[in-house]
């Protein structure tokens, strides 16, 4: 589980900093670059454990997280200039912590001993509720009632980790087959764009 810690720390750090060039493109002060940050890397799990009744909430629990996203987001300030150098990498570092965030919101619903549609929830919201939140908060409509293949990688990433733990096999293999199939599928959307289908009602009925 350390990798898991690992790759946790590296997700939320740049979910705040993506979060913070979205504060940036809405001129945001620098306590909302902060604030938008933390609830880009912080919402989804503390929406889960809110839904679950699980506390108390990680921030709370690790209050150091909150610090480490919001020197994350401070951080973006200093070095916008040259962030969009690093535009491809942080689409990749994306999709790790959508597939992190899903698997360890998966675990939190198993150790709560609830149904399987609750587990794969419990990491849909996980993995993709922070980005709502940001995206509301910028007045955007959120990526993940768009067309892009976000909420659809979470779910496959938190079946793929329970039908694995279900069969029995080894927790470590599983949870490694579960992030590179649920990041490859989302940088495969990325790369071709595949897409769900849109739904475009007109009001003529067209």
């Amino acid at each position: 589980m350390i990798i898991l810690s690992v790759l946790y720390v590296v997700a939320i750090i740049a979910e705040s900093m993506t979060a913070a060039l979205a504060a940036g493109r809405r001129s945001m002060d620098w306590l909302g670059v902060c604030l938008l940050g933390c609830i880009t890397a912080l919402g989804g799990g503390s929406v889960r454990d809110i839904v679950l009744d699980h506390h108390p909430l990680t921030w709370v629990a690790h209050p150091h997280y909150l610090i480490i996203t919001t020197v994350a987001a401070l951080a973006t300030i200093a070095v916008a200039r040259i962030m969009h150098r690093l535009y491809h990498l942080f689409l990749f570092l994306d999709a790790v912590g959508l597939v992190v965030f899903t698997i360890i919101g998966c675990n939190v619903a198993l150790e709560l001993k609830l149904p399987l549609v609750i587990v794969i929830i419990s990491g849909m919201l996980t993995g993709c509720v922070g980005g709502v939140l940001r995206d509301i908060l910028c007045n955007d409509i959120p990526l993940l009632f768009r067309s892009e293949l976000y909420a659809s990688v979470s779910i496959m990433t938190g079946l793929l980790y329970v039908a694995g733990l279900h069969f029995g096999l080894n927790h470590e293999l599983v949870m490694t087959i579960a992030l590179l199939s649920g990041l490859s599928l989302r940088m495969l959307a990325l790369r071709f764009k595949w897409n769900m289908p849109k739904f475009i009602y007109n009001r003529d009925g067209h």
